[in-house]
Protein backbone atom coordinates (compact mmCIF):
# COMPACT_ATOMS: atom_id res chain seq x y z
CA UNK A 1 0.00 0.00 0.00
CA UNK A 2 1.47 3.39 -0.95
CA UNK A 3 0.61 7.13 0.58
CA UNK A 4 -0.52 9.13 -3.32
CA UNK A 5 0.74 12.43 -3.23
CA UNK A 6 -0.92 15.23 -4.73
CA UNK A 7 -0.05 16.21 -8.27
CA UNK A 8 -0.53 18.63 -10.79
CA UNK A 9 -0.05 22.48 -11.53
CA UNK A 10 1.41 24.25 -8.40
CA UNK A 11 -0.03 27.60 -9.27
CA UNK A 12 -3.53 26.21 -10.58
CA UNK A 13 -6.51 27.85 -9.49
CA UNK A 14 -8.67 24.56 -9.41
CA UNK A 15 -7.92 22.09 -7.14
CA UNK A 16 -9.79 18.63 -7.15
CA UNK A 17 -10.50 16.60 -4.12
CA UNK A 18 -11.23 13.30 -4.53
CA UNK A 19 -11.97 10.28 -1.49
CA UNK A 20 -8.83 8.50 -2.00
CA UNK A 21 -6.87 6.25 -4.37
CA UNK A 22 -7.93 2.96 -6.23
CA UNK A 23 -6.18 0.06 -7.21
CA UNK A 24 -4.28 1.38 -9.88
CA UNK A 25 -3.33 4.70 -8.52
CA UNK A 26 -2.27 2.53 -5.55
CA UNK A 27 0.49 0.22 -7.23
CA UNK A 28 1.53 3.49 -9.47
CA UNK A 29 1.47 6.00 -6.58
CA UNK A 30 -0.12 8.25 -8.93
CA UNK A 31 -3.53 10.53 -8.95
CA UNK A 32 -6.36 9.21 -11.41
CA UNK A 33 -4.62 6.78 -13.41
CA UNK A 34 -7.44 3.83 -13.32
CA UNK A 35 -10.59 3.69 -15.12
CA UNK A 36 -11.76 6.84 -13.19
CA UNK A 37 -8.94 8.57 -14.57
CA UNK A 38 -9.49 8.06 -18.26
CA UNK A 39 -13.50 9.52 -17.33
CA UNK A 40 -12.45 12.28 -15.47
CA UNK A 41 -9.81 13.49 -18.45
CA UNK A 42 -13.09 13.12 -20.62
CA UNK A 43 -14.93 15.50 -18.36
CA UNK A 44 -11.93 18.25 -17.94
CA UNK A 45 -11.60 18.19 -22.00
CA UNK A 46 -15.41 18.51 -22.09
CA UNK A 47 -15.56 21.03 -20.30
CA UNK A 48 -12.34 23.23 -22.08
CA UNK A 49 -10.41 22.34 -18.96
CA UNK A 50 -6.13 20.49 -18.87
CA UNK A 51 -5.48 18.33 -16.70
CA UNK A 52 -2.12 20.18 -16.97
CA UNK A 53 -3.95 23.05 -15.22
CA UNK A 54 -5.33 21.62 -12.45
CA UNK A 55 -3.92 20.17 -8.75
CA UNK A 56 -5.91 17.48 -7.94
CA UNK A 57 -5.42 15.23 -4.61
CA UNK A 58 -7.20 12.99 -2.12
CA UNK A 59 -8.82 13.09 0.95
CA UNK A 60 -7.31 9.69 2.36
CA UNK A 61 -4.07 9.47 0.62
CA UNK A 62 -4.12 5.47 1.09
CA UNK A 63 -5.78 3.25 -0.48
CA UNK A 64 -8.84 1.67 1.74
CA UNK A 65 -9.24 -2.10 2.65
CA UNK A 66 -11.69 -2.84 0.07
CA UNK A 67 -12.04 0.48 -1.39
CA UNK A 68 -15.15 1.58 1.17
CA UNK A 69 -15.88 4.98 2.08
CA UNK A 70 -13.32 6.20 4.83
CA UNK A 71 -14.04 5.92 8.80
CA UNK A 72 -14.31 9.37 10.49
CA UNK A 73 -10.82 8.06 12.50
CA UNK A 74 -9.13 7.77 8.88
CA UNK A 75 -10.43 11.29 8.10
CA UNK A 76 -9.40 12.79 11.41
CA UNK A 77 -5.54 11.19 10.87
CA UNK A 78 -5.29 11.76 7.44
CA UNK A 79 -6.99 15.62 6.57
CA UNK A 80 -4.06 17.29 7.75
CA UNK A 81 -2.09 16.46 4.62
CA UNK A 82 -4.65 17.92 2.63
CA UNK A 83 -5.07 21.00 5.02
CA UNK A 84 -1.77 21.82 4.14
CA UNK A 85 -1.96 21.50 0.15
CA UNK A 86 -4.83 23.51 0.09
CA UNK A 87 -2.69 26.04 1.69
CA UNK A 88 0.48 25.77 -0.16
CA UNK A 89 -1.12 25.59 -3.70
CA UNK A 90 -4.18 28.46 -2.57
CA UNK A 91 -6.59 27.35 -5.45
CA UNK A 92 -9.12 30.12 -5.85
CA UNK A 93 -11.41 27.01 -6.93
CA UNK A 94 -12.31 23.89 -4.57
CA UNK A 95 -13.84 21.23 -6.76
CA UNK A 96 -14.41 18.19 -4.02
CA UNK A 97 -15.49 14.77 -5.95
CA UNK A 98 -17.79 13.00 -3.80
CA UNK A 99 -19.87 13.06 -0.94
CA UNK A 100 -16.93 12.35 1.66
CA UNK A 101 -14.90 15.16 0.12
CA UNK A 102 -17.51 17.38 -0.37
CA UNK A 103 -18.75 17.02 3.54
CA UNK A 104 -15.05 17.58 4.69
CA UNK A 105 -14.79 20.56 3.01
CA UNK A 106 -18.43 22.10 3.85
CA UNK A 107 -17.57 21.75 7.57
CA UNK A 108 -13.85 22.67 7.16
CA UNK A 109 -14.87 25.86 5.68
CA UNK A 110 -18.05 26.26 8.28
CA UNK A 111 -20.89 25.40 5.61
CA UNK A 112 -24.16 23.44 6.23
CA UNK A 113 -22.90 20.00 5.26
CA UNK A 114 -25.94 18.12 2.53
CA UNK A 115 -27.12 14.90 4.10
CA UNK A 116 -25.96 11.92 1.50
CA UNK A 117 -29.32 12.03 -0.11
CA UNK A 118 -29.00 15.84 -1.41
CA UNK A 119 -25.70 15.66 -2.39
CA UNK A 120 -26.59 15.55 -6.12
CA UNK A 121 -28.73 18.02 -5.59
CA UNK A 122 -25.39 20.67 -4.82
CA UNK A 123 -23.61 19.36 -8.15
CA UNK A 124 -22.21 22.01 -10.23
CA UNK A 125 -23.55 24.47 -7.62
CA UNK A 126 -21.21 27.23 -6.17
CA UNK A 127 -20.50 27.82 -2.74
CA UNK A 128 -18.34 31.13 -1.44
CA UNK A 129 -16.30 30.34 2.02
CA UNK A 130 -13.58 32.83 2.76
CA UNK A 131 -11.39 33.21 0.01
CA UNK A 132 -12.31 30.10 -1.82
CA UNK A 133 -15.03 29.54 -4.16
CA UNK A 134 -16.09 25.35 -3.50
CA UNK A 135 -17.83 23.61 -6.34
CA UNK A 136 -18.90 20.38 -5.55
CA UNK A 137 -18.70 17.59 -8.68
CA UNK A 138 -19.98 13.98 -9.24
CA UNK A 139 -16.98 11.58 -8.88
CA UNK A 140 -16.04 10.43 -12.44
CA UNK A 141 -16.63 6.73 -11.02
CA UNK A 142 -19.89 7.41 -11.09
CA UNK A 143 -20.00 7.03 -15.43
CA UNK A 144 -18.39 3.51 -14.61
CA UNK A 145 -21.36 2.84 -12.83
CA UNK A 146 -24.16 4.28 -15.02
CA UNK A 147 -23.27 5.47 -18.50
CA UNK A 148 -26.93 6.97 -18.12
CA UNK A 149 -25.87 10.28 -16.23
CA UNK A 150 -22.57 11.43 -18.92
CA UNK A 151 -24.52 14.41 -19.78
CA UNK A 152 -25.30 15.86 -16.00
CA UNK A 153 -21.88 15.02 -15.17
CA UNK A 154 -20.66 17.11 -17.93
CA UNK A 155 -23.10 19.50 -17.29
CA UNK A 156 -21.99 20.02 -13.67
CA UNK A 157 -17.92 19.63 -15.01
CA UNK A 158 -18.72 22.39 -16.99
CA UNK A 159 -19.05 24.96 -14.47
CA UNK A 160 -14.94 24.20 -13.57
CA UNK A 161 -14.71 26.56 -16.94
CA UNK A 162 -17.56 29.35 -15.93
CA UNK A 163 -16.06 29.71 -12.76
CA UNK A 164 -13.02 30.34 -14.15
CA UNK A 165 -13.83 33.07 -16.14
CA UNK A 166 -15.14 37.07 -15.35
CA UNK A 167 -19.11 36.93 -16.86
CA UNK A 168 -18.45 38.76 -20.43
CA UNK A 169 -21.11 41.34 -19.31
CA UNK A 170 -18.90 42.55 -16.29
CA UNK A 171 -17.30 45.50 -17.78
CA UNK A 172 -20.61 47.37 -18.21
CA UNK A 173 -22.78 45.42 -15.43
CA UNK A 174 -24.43 47.25 -13.24
CA UNK A 175 -23.72 45.36 -10.38
CA UNK A 176 -19.98 46.35 -10.96
CA UNK A 177 -21.08 50.20 -10.57
CA UNK A 178 -23.45 49.13 -7.29
CA UNK A 179 -20.09 47.08 -5.84
CA UNK A 180 -17.75 50.24 -6.24
CA UNK A 181 -20.15 52.18 -4.90
CA UNK A 182 -20.57 50.22 -2.01
CA UNK A 183 -23.70 49.82 -2.47
CA UNK A 184 -23.96 45.92 -3.19
CA UNK A 185 -22.40 43.21 -0.79
CA UNK A 186 -19.01 41.49 -2.84
CA UNK A 187 -20.78 38.06 -2.68
CA UNK A 188 -22.77 39.16 -5.85
CA UNK A 189 -19.93 39.82 -7.52
CA UNK A 190 -17.94 36.82 -6.54
CA UNK A 191 -20.86 34.40 -6.74
CA UNK A 192 -22.03 35.48 -10.20
CA UNK A 193 -19.91 37.99 -12.54
CA UNK A 194 -16.68 35.72 -11.48
CA UNK A 195 -17.94 32.81 -10.55
CA UNK A 196 -21.51 31.03 -12.14
CA UNK A 197 -22.36 33.73 -14.05
CA UNK A 198 -24.29 31.22 -16.74
CA UNK A 199 -26.78 30.86 -13.74
CA UNK A 200 -27.15 34.71 -13.19
CA UNK A 201 -30.80 35.94 -14.27
CA UNK A 202 -29.34 39.11 -15.87
CA UNK A 203 -26.59 37.57 -18.32
CA UNK A 204 -29.47 35.07 -19.47
CA UNK A 205 -31.75 38.01 -20.19
CA UNK A 206 -28.92 40.02 -21.32
CA UNK A 207 -28.30 37.09 -23.89
CA UNK A 208 -31.64 36.89 -25.03
CA UNK A 209 -31.62 40.65 -25.50
CA UNK A 210 -34.76 41.28 -23.35
CA UNK A 211 -35.17 44.06 -21.00
CA UNK A 212 -33.91 44.54 -17.58
CA UNK A 213 -33.84 46.38 -14.56
CA UNK A 214 -31.05 47.72 -13.07
CA UNK A 215 -31.45 47.38 -9.88
CA UNK A 216 -32.41 43.92 -10.81
CA UNK A 217 -30.00 41.03 -8.69
CA UNK A 218 -28.49 38.62 -10.69
CA UNK A 219 -31.17 35.73 -8.72
CA UNK A 220 -33.48 38.04 -10.23
CA UNK A 221 -34.93 39.67 -7.54
CA UNK A 222 -35.36 43.64 -7.64
CA UNK A 223 -33.60 45.81 -5.02
CA UNK A 224 -35.38 48.65 -4.27
CA UNK A 225 -32.45 50.20 -1.97
CA UNK A 226 -30.43 50.14 -5.19
CA UNK A 227 -33.36 51.67 -7.61
CA UNK A 228 -34.01 54.43 -5.01
CA UNK A 229 -31.00 56.46 -5.38
CA UNK A 230 -30.36 58.48 -9.11
CA UNK A 231 -27.46 57.15 -10.89
CA UNK A 232 -24.24 59.43 -10.47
Amino acid sequence: MNAVCGEGNLNAEIMLVAQAPGEKEDKEGRMFIGPSGKVLDELLKSAGISRQAVYMTNLIKCALPKYRKPKQDEIEACSCYLDEEIELIDPRILAPLGYCAARYIFQKYGLLSPSKSEFSSIHGKLFLADDKKILPLPHPAVLLHNADFEQDLKKSYRKLQVASKVCKWHPVCPMKRFYEEGRLDGKWIELYCKGDWESCVRYQMEERGEPHPDWMLPDGTLDEKLHGRKRR
